[in-house]
């Protein structure tokens, strides 16, 4: 059967088929959320109370775990897990492939009677054994260097999927170097909790609980017909159409975004909840996003350790319950030219379970003296270390997004809002005296309340915007682990913590008093980095010639931001806060541009296949069906013939950039941008505008029209 054959056919069945029954809502929900997780219910259900007493204290402090221990909680987990049908535990990890990983392990062992035993001793659950060979290392591993171990991170719970038990883990080397996302993020997190501890005790706190950074990511998404998806060799191969032209209707009208949520989305949406209820994943938001056929799921706050692990779980279930639902979850940043594309925003912020949280400013910021020491780190930091922030959302997909009417720009700044912009002006003049209040918006409609208004506006275009009690990081892709982000934001903030305590601490033991001390020294902060803060349109032309005369870094692809990383003060900085080695560094430098190289060279030799043996065939076929019904195939067979003539150049423009032999990594990066990249773009134009005039029932792959207004 032909592809356009196909596609009518996938027509007439969506056409034909009947709505979906929208599932009744979750029932008990609150008995069904984290019933498929060993969580402290299950805990204190299955383990002796003083077991459980100091697992719970050992999970809160994040202290290690002592043998004896882990046998009794191993045991307690397998009879747990067992009585859920369970009959293997897999250590679930991150390699540095963005993905997550896992290897089976069944509970049953042979006794000496010929038959079995189910078993799962205290070592099995602390410590597991990967091949460490096949997994991107940059250089830290060769083929022949196989072992890897996998380490029981007792901060995040064990949990059931189908048949298997969970357990998440730190993913390291027979040399002790990190092989994953995780160990280098809760090596940041380490690292903030000591340099925020020294902040906390200049303000008389002492015996705090850990501070902790928290993370809270909006994930969007889109949806599309499988039937479509799989007659799509660039969607199947790549995550992204290579080609398409626009519809004549798209997102212009705003009608998407937050509209009425399709009846068979709907289902889909209720089905992913419960999985991910059940898995004590907390999402609490889900919408109809800007383009068409785009959504939204969001969680509630977490630790950041917990939350990145649960980021994974949402990626995983929201691409298997698609296909239960005849559809394909499409994570990519950009799937879709012509219509916004997705990205992954991370709130973030950090506290403990003692003081709260460090960026909440109360009703009077300019009073709060501890939150403007941490809030002052957090613009020193960005300010400092906005290339660092800029390389760890670097990739090929996000540099689709990046800079384009639907994301923020490549450029890294803070909005702060009116309020703390005016108390750090204040603060930088001399003084902060006073902050801009809180007021009462009214409607002007009886009928209708009165709402408590907010110091300032929010800024979509900020890719690091305040929102009241937390920091967004905006730039993030959809695509994209949250972990390497989170990494760079707890680097880049330890840092700035660790300068402004040893600041302090030195003035206050000189004598000075430390209202003098954290007035003179945030003064002195705010004159250094509040260049990074801009309240206004980042979209604009002019905010870029701005942000040049500010000297902010503007790395607009990815192959100018990546060798960030191999800059001399973020190798320092990694090392010194003990979050990466150099070694371990400069092995995701690599890594992240092989993936660049991998990503392009995919999606080019995928437009030159598809340019070739599906939308050439298809455009010369009509232009003979032309030439055979018109005159010399009339005004329209000329238009045809120009294209055709255009498309076949450009197939052979790119496949003789695809020859190219480059010297390293990085001069194939560049060679794939400037060469490559502008190939399959001319391509593309000539590809979608025969699209706009062969015969619609000849034209061999779905068109846009038909993918993106799912139904």
């Amino acid at each position: 059967m032909s592809g356009n054959t196909q596609r009518v056919q996938a027509i007439s069945e969506l056409a034909a088929s009947k709505p979906p029954v929208v599932p009744p809502g979750l029932s008990d929900p609150e008995k069904l959320f984290g019933s498929d997780v060993f969580g402290y219910t299950a805990m204190e259900k299955y383990l002796p109370k003083d077991v459980f007493k100091s697992l719970k204290h050992t999970i809160e402090r994040g202290q290690a775990i002592d043998s004896k221990t882990a046998d009794v909680v191993a045991a307690a987990m397998k009879e747990w897990a067992m009585a859920k049908g369970v009959t293997h535990y897999a250590h679930i990890f991150q390699p540095l492939t963005g993905a997550t990983a896992e290897k089976h392990d069944s509970f049953l062992n042979p006794d000496n009677k010929g038959g079995a035993i189910a078993e799962f001793a205290g070592k099995f659950l602390i410590q597991g054994e990967p091949d460490a060979s096949s997994f991107p290392s940059g250089g830290i591993r060769v083929t022949w260097e196989a072992r890897g171990y996998t380490a029981w991170d007792v901060t995040s719970f064990a949990y059931v999927v189908g048949s298997t038990l969970c357990i998440p883990t730190a993913f390291v080397s027979w040399t002790g170097e990190a092989l994953d996302k995780k160990t280098p993020l809760l090596r940041s997190m380490q690292a903030l909790n000591t340099q925020a501890q020294r902040i906390l005790k200049l303000f008389g706190h002492e015996k705090t609980a850990p501070v902790v950074s928290y993370a809270g990511p909006e994930q969007e998404y889109f949806l599309i017909d499988k039937r479509f998806y799989l007659q799509r060799p660039d969607l199947l191969l790549s995550g992204r159409t290579l080609f398409g032209a626009k519809p004549a209707k798209g997102q212009e009208f705003e009608d998407q975004y937050f509209g009425v949520i399709p009846e068979r989305v709907i289902a889909y949406m209720q089905e992913c909840e419960k999985e991910l209820f059940k898995l004590g994943v907390p999402v609490k938001t889900r919408h109809n996003e800007v383009a068409p056929s785009q959504f939204e799921i969001a969680p509630v706050f977490e630790s950041a350790n917990v939350a990145a692990d649960h980021q994974q779980l949402i990626m995983t279930t929201l691409k298997r319950v698609a296909e239960r639902h005849g559809m394909i979850c499409l994570l990519h940043e950009k799937p879709f030219a012509g219509v916004n594309g997705s990205g992954k925003h991370v709130n973030f912020s950090f506290g403990n379970s003692t003081q709260g949280n460090m960026l909440d400013p109360g009703d009077t910021p300019h009073e709060n003296a501890q939150f403007l020491v941490f809030c002052s780190a957090v613009i020193r930091a960005v300010h400092r270390h906005g290339g660092l922030l800029r390389a760890a959302i670097a990739t090929a997909n996000n540099d689709h997004r990046l800079g384009a009417n639907e994301a923020p720009p490549a450029i890294i700044s803070i909005f702060l809002g009116e309020m703390l912009t005016d108390v750090f002006e204040q603060i930088k003049a001399g003084g902060a005296k006073s902050s801009k209040m809180k007021g009462t918006l009214e409607i002007g409609v009886d009928v209708l309340p009165k709402l408590p208004k907010d110091t300032g506006d929010r800024n979509r275009t900020s890719p690091f915007a305040f929102c009241g009690n937390r920091f967004e990081f905006r730039a993030v892709g959809s695509s994209q682990s949250i972990t390497g982000p989170l990494i760079a934001v707890n680097a880049a903030i330890t840092e700035s913590i660790d300068f402004l305590a040893t600041k302090l601490e030195a003035a206050v033991a000189s004598g000075k008093t430390l209202n003098h001390a954290v007035q003179t020294l945030l003064a002195d902060v705010a004159k250094e980095s509040l260049a990074v803060v801009f309240n206004g349109n980042g979209y604009s032309a002019e905010w870029h010639a701005e942000a040049e005369k500010r000297g902010l870094p503007n790395y607009k692809t990815s192959v100018d931001a990546l060798p960030v990383l191999e800059r001399p003060e973020v190798v320092q900085l990694f090392e010194k806060y003990q979050i990466l080695s150099p070694r371990e560094l400069h092995s995701r430098y690599e890594i992240y541009l092989e993936q660049y190289v991998k990503t392009i060279l995919v999606e080019a030799k995928l437009c030159a296949k598809m340019a070739k043996t599906q939308i050439l065939p298809a455009a010369l076929r009509y232009q003979k069906e032309l030439t055979g019904t018109l005159p010399a195939g009339g005004k329209l067979g000329e238009q045809i013939a120009g294209l055709v003539g255009e498309l076949d150049k450009g197939i052979g423009t790119l496949e003789s950039a695809l020859g190219h032999e480059s010297s390293g990594l990085l001069d194939e990066c560049k060679h794939l941008k400037d060469k490559v990249l502008p190939a399959m773009t001319a391509i593309r134009a000539s590809a979608d505008a025969l699209e706009g005039v062969v015969a619609d029932d000849q034209w061999p792959l779905p068109t846009y029209q038909e993918m993106l207004f799912i139904r």
